[in-house]
């Protein structure tokens, strides 16, 4: 007879079969219910509850049966009839008569969806039925709370948490602990010395997880015991039993309990009692536990009292530092991870509160300079393995000591210099890295004061093995003296410049060319100087004239001291007196730049120089007095109405002009706009194009003098661009309608005459070659439209007066036509949520019309705005019109389709997704069948790659999660314990199992007793003898897997992925957002330049390789046989990028290697084979005689 509810044979191969991991991913995606009530789990209740006693009681009497309507009410029912109906009962009991005559609500699902063919229901009713039947022979009451505790240990530890936890008396006026927390600590306590010596342990594990979860919420006398138990317990050298201690513990401190539940002084005698329970370097595990519980420790032992916690961080220091010797790397990161982030949060932010730390200070001072040598000791041979890690240590230990500790530190720069000075010193980086921390913290002047240059112009040799410092001072100085490069290096810069000039004239150009570099690069130094210094009111009067003649006598230095200009403007002016200070000198730097941005550049040079100084120009006068400006600009304009100026000259002036408009006063602006005004109509181009950016820098000013000329001169401005519309060139587009843009922003109701009559020209910019251009219109007709929303009070009834001004463009001239149509599209977009659905509609029946148009610009505007229209509508509003989309696209010319036949492709598939393939296929004609086809098949492969794609990458993770080790990064202690928290979840289970898994899992749970070295016999009265039993085996390590190239799976298999060629189809429609669709579109008919249609051209082609039908490809044998050419022996080694072969890591040397082939033996290719193989041994002996003359060109 057949097992209940077993399915019959070869019925379950064809069930569909959950992927790992996704077996509930059919459950509801909403579950809102669930995510409330899982919120106010440990939450505050958003109101008052009704749950109260007396609800409670009633409902229990409501569901018990003891309360009914009344005695009157009940029905009666015959002695004789209820003896028959118990006996009745009695005699029919089943399995689950426990069940189907409970009286607890909380089973009736149970009871109402119970299946009899379910072997699984019947398994839920039976341990249902049972714990039934044993509550009511203790004589229990069938409560919630009864069955609750009888059927799951998980769930009574997360009930009690929550008890303890979410109590609503908690979270208003709250106690400072809950009333049972004192009766839960003594039990745990009790239980744990009933059962903590024996072998299981299992009662033990549960009680030390409830611990982590409980220990935060205990007062701190229960704490102390708590503590006190779980050390002793941790002395029973059992692996589970000591890791579920340190979760206790690392619970304990990572909560941050206040001041009444953990103080200072049991933190600290927590920490000290830990040191005795240091594993070894070579038990990984619980060394990356123990690093980790104790960087918890000392940080909440900072948090509560600063000046005792830095006390105790000294010997964690010491023993962490000692951890970089272990084999493990994961150890060598877990310890630099902690003592990196105890710097950065318990060391760093009291640094000011320290002060000045030396080698005789004391108190907190001195455990500074104690942990910083224990740290220095990294330097040293024996840790060669791991400077990495210790140069990171002091990085951030510069970082956030190097301001106060810099005399305990100025040995420990030496050592980093001197290091980085040894042959092949594999760690450069991290060491300047380190190094320039230093400059950030200490300053260069301490820096170099602990290691000098040793450059001074008067060296025997050119080694200046120093010299290396100066690029990273220039990365990393920052908030120093300024008055340091006066004093320092300019003078030495200035020797540097003399001595290679004197060089250069007795003809050592190279020894020139060295002190020339050198003296070149500290003038890089200068912008870094300039970010924040501290001395500003003090040493730029001392430095400003040097710079001045820098920038005009020294045209190799002028970029970098503008840029130094610039950054000493922008940030190294906070302070009033500061930014006063340099505004001082404006009056002697601008001439000079003006007078620099007005000579040509030479035939070769680059124009950047003229750039900077014309961005420096523009910095300068942000601080520049008004007056100043007032008169630069006046005099400027003089120069630019003078006859005499040439071309060169004129624009220049203008350039100039654009910079110092907006920081001029008003009068001065009304007077320049006089000046500009004839030039807006000139026939120049150049000078027009200049005279709209006067205008439009005059226009953008939100506020300030630019703003009152605007108002004040609204009318005129508004008379003047109208008037000068038909002269306007179109590289002075640009700037055109950015004026306007500025112009429309401030208009009221009454302007919008002006707007109207600006609408034409503005759909016509549409179209301009300019890039700039045709972005500023579409920019001005979203600025139109809401500037008429602005006018009006109806918005939707306002919008369509703006459209109805655009309409007339539709039955214009061709480009007016295609102009019309993208202005409209954009504006689809941008106001899709205003405009009405009978708008929208009617406007894609008359862009339909248009399809028919002869026109190819006409044609692919249509076709644009199709595409957004399918992507804005509404399926619904969308379904009524597609009959006509399709008819007017099937009736397309065949030039017309051939020439947009990736835009129909791309439509296509949208309507295909949105409508599917049939109904598409219905509306089109025959010649599109074989498109549609071959979309569909595309959209099913990239579907597929997709899937295998997500597919791959979910196995991938979850091996990752399998196969990762534990690091020291994790904040969680769950992560490093991962696998000896499994092996307490599943003890119980683990001894129905068969006698294999049983023994995987003593071994697992099984520790290890090392002995002393040599003849040395074990103490076990030791205090260090815990560091004895290890929870890893010892013995010689296990050999490395050999890295094939390939993941491997968690059952073995490989796993081999081609690479996804899905990328290059479109992801599906609601993962592509509507504003990514109209950026296409944009780049697609709108703002596309050159390069871009290159590009867009280029994808295009690849895209249209789908339409081709698979190749015949070879394979059987005869005429069938493949041809392809077999890889010469040895290709592999051959090289990409060069000349000859390379070695590659874990293969053979690239030698001549000849490989055994039995057809070599054929005598008719006897002589082909002999020339190859002449032929193979004159090439090697043509490449060892190459590298022979190299070899002895490097002697």
């Amino acid at each position: 007879m057949g097992r209940s509810g077993k399915l019959p044979s070869g019925v379950s191969a064809k069930l569909k079969r959950w992927k790992k991991g996704h077996s509930s991913d059919s459950n509801p995606a909403i579950c809102r219910h669930r995510q409330a009530a899982r919120s106010r789990f440990f939450s505050r209740p958003s109101g008052r509850s009704d749950l109260t006693v007396d609800a409670v009681k009633l409902h229990n009497e409501l569901q018990s049966g003891s309360l009914r309507l009344g005695k009157s009410e009940a029905p009666e029912t015959p002695m004789e009839e209820e003896a028959e109906l118990v006996l009745t009962e009695k005699s029919s009991g089943t399995f689950l008569s426990g069940l189907s005559d409970c009286t607890n609500v909380t089973f009736s699902k149970v009871q109402r969806f119970w299946e009899s063919n379910s072997a699984a229901h019947k398994e839920i009713c039976a341990v249902l039925a049972a714990v039934t039947e044993v509550i009511r022979s203790q004589g229990g009451k069938e409560t919630e709370t009864e069955y609750f505790a009888a059927l799951i240990r998980k769930a009574a530890q997360h009930g009690v948490c929550s008890v303890l936890k979410g109590s609503e008396f908690m979270f208003e006026k709250a106690p400072a602990h809950h009333p049972a927390a004192i009766s839960t600590a003594k039990f745990c306590i009790q239980e744990i010395e009933k059962s903590g010596g024996s072998k299981e342990a299992t009662t033990t594990l549960h009680m030390l997880t409830l611990l982590k979860d409980l220990l935060p919420c205990f007062p701190e006398g229960l704490v102390k015991s708590c503590s006190e138990t779980l050390l002793r317990v941790m002395t029973l050298s059992h692996v589970l039993v000591t890791a579920c201690a340190m979760q206790a513990f690392h619970s304990l401190f990572h909560a941050r309990p206040g001041l009444s539940t953990l103080s200072a002084e049991l933190n600290a005698q927590i920490i000290t009692a830990l040191y005795d329970y240091v594993p070894s370097e070579n038990d990984l595990q619980p060394l990356l536990a123990w690093l980790k519980v104790m960087e918890k420790a000392h940080i909440n032992l900072v948090r509560l009292q600063w000046d005792l916690g830095l006390g105790h961080l000294p010997r964690f220091f010491g023993t962490a530092v000692t951890c970089l010797l272990s084999p493990h790397s994961q150890v060598v990161t877990a310890a630099t991870q902690s003592l990196k982030e105890i710097l950065k949060e318990c060391v760093a932010p009291h640094m000011a509160d320290i002060g000045s730390v030396t080698s005789s200070a004391s108190g907190p001072a001195q455990s500074v300079a104690k942990m910083f040598r224990a740290v220095e000791e990294g330097l040293t041979y024996k840790f060669h393995a791991a400077w990495s890690s210790v140069l990171q240590l002091l990085c951030v230990f510069f970082e956030a000591c190097g301001r106060q500790a810099h005399p305990v530190m100025r040995k420990c720069l030496q050592s980093l210099c001197d290091l980085r000075l040894s042959p092949h010193f594999p760690h450069t980086a991290a060491l300047d890295q380190a190094v320039g921390a230093a400059v950030t913290s200490m300053g260069p002047e301490v820096v170099l004061q602990a290691v000098p240059l040793e450059i001074d112009g008067s060296e025997e040799t050119l080694d200046f093995p120093r010299s290396w410092l100066l690029p990273v001072i220039r990365d990393h100085v920052q908030e120093t003296r300024l008055g340091f490069f006066t004093t320092y290096f300019l003078p030495l810069a200035n020797t540097l410049k003399s001595k290679a000039m004197e060089l250069a004239q007795a003809g050592s150009t190279v020894e020139s060319k060295i002190y020339d570099t050198l003296q070149w690069q500290m003038w890089t130094l200068l912008p870094g100087f300039c970010t924040r210094p501290t001395d500003v009111a003090i040493s730029f009067k001392g430095l400003a004239r040097t710079l001045g003649m820098a920038i005009s006598e020294r045209p190799d230095l002028r970029v970098t001291v503008c840029q130094a200009l610039r950054t000493l403007i922008t940030k190294g002016c906070q302070a009033e007196a500061d930014r006063a200070e340099v505004s001082r000198f404006a009056k002697n730097f601008l001439p000079i730049l003006f007078n620099l941005y007005g000579q040509p550049v030479a035939a070769g040079d680059t124009p950047a120089p003229r750039r900077a100084v014309l961005e420096t120009i523009r910095t300068y006068l942000t601080i520049t007095d008004t007056q100043l400006v007032n008169s630069l600009l006046e005099k400027a304009s003089e120069k630019v109405l003078d006859p005499a100026s040439s071309d060169f000259t004129r624009l220049s002036v203008l350039d100039l002009v654009v910079a110092l408009a907006p920081c001029a006063d008003e009068a001065a602006i009304s007077k320049l706009y006089s000046t500009i005004r004839p030039y807006l109509e000139s026939k120049a181009h150049g000078v027009q194009k200049k005279a709209y950016r006067v205008l439009e820098e005059v226009c953008a000013s939100p506020q300030g003098p630019g703003a009152l000329f605007v108002q004040s001169h609204l009318e005129d401005l508004k008379k003047t661009l109208l008037d000068s519309l038909r002269s306007t060139s179109s590289p002075a587009k640009r700037p055109r309608l950015k004026c306007l843009l500025h112009i429309v922003r401030k208009l009221s109701a009454e302007h919008e005459e002006f707007i109207t009559a600006l609408i034409p020209e503005v759909i016509l910019c549409t179209k301009e070659v300019s890039v700039g251009a045709r972005k500023n219109a579409f920019a001005l007709l979203v600025e139109m439209g809401h500037a008429f929303l602005r006018f009006g009070s109806n918005q939707e009834e306002a919008l369509q007066r703006y459209l109805v001004l655009i309409y007339p463009g539709l039955v214009g001239a061709v480009t007016m036509v295609s102009c019309s149509i993208l202005a409209l599209t954009h504006l689809l977009f941008e106001f899709k949520g205003l405009m009405g659905t009978s708008t929208v509609e009617q406007l894609l029946e008359n862009v339909c019309l248009l399809l028919a148009s002869r026109t190819r610009d006409v044609v692919k505007s249509a076709l644009g705005f199709i595409k957004v229209a399918v992507t804005v509508m509404d399926v619904a509003h969308l379904a009524k019109h597609v009959q006509l989309v399709m008819e007017a696209i099937g009736k397309l010319s065949d030039d017309m389709r051939r020439h947009f036949r990736m835009k129909l492709r791309n439509l296509f598939t949208k309507f295909i997704r949105k409508f599917g393939f049939e109904l598409v296929k219905r509306l089109l004609p025959e010649e599109y069948h074989k498109v549609l086809v071959n979309i569909r098949k595309a959209e099913a492969r990239a579907k597929r790659h997709r899937a295998l794609s997500q597919a791959a990458l979910e196995e991938e993770e979850e091996e990752e999660e399998e196969e990762e080790p534990a690091q020291g990064k994790g904040d969680s202690i769950e992560e490093i314990l991962a696998d000896s928290e499994d092996e307490e979840d599943n003890e119980e289970e683990e001894r129905s199992r068969g006698k294999e898994q049983r023994k995987l899992a003593r071994q697992r749970s099984r520790a290890w007793l090392k002995e002393g070295g040599g003849d040395e016999p074990l103490n076990f009265l030791d205090p260090k003898v815990a560091q004895r039993v290890l929870a890893t085996q010892p013995g010689p390590g296990r050999g490395r897997k050999k890295d094939h190239g390939f993941k491997v799976s968690a059952d073995g298999r490989l796993i081999i992925r081609e690479e996804a060629d899905g990328n290059k189809m479109e992801e599906e429609e609601g993962a592509k957002g509507k504003d990514e669709e109209m950026a296409d579109l944009m780049e697609d008919v709108i703002i596309r330049s050159k390069k871009h249609q290159k590009l867009k051209h280029q994808k295009e082609a690849e895209e249209e390789e789908l339409e081709i039908p698979p190749q015949y490809q070879a394979g059987g044998s005869g005429i069938h046989r493949p041809v392809a050419k077999k890889a010469m022996p040895g290709a592999e080694y051959k090289a990409k990028k060069a000349k000859g072969d390379v070695k590659k890591k874990g293969r053979l040397d690239p030698y001549a290697y000849i490989p055994l082939n039995r057809s070599k033996l054929n005598r008719r290719k006897k002589m082909k084979l002999q020339g190859q193989f002449k032929g193979l041994v004159k090439a090697a002996r043509r490449g060892s005689q190459v590298g022979h003359k190299n070899r002895r060109k490097d002697r």
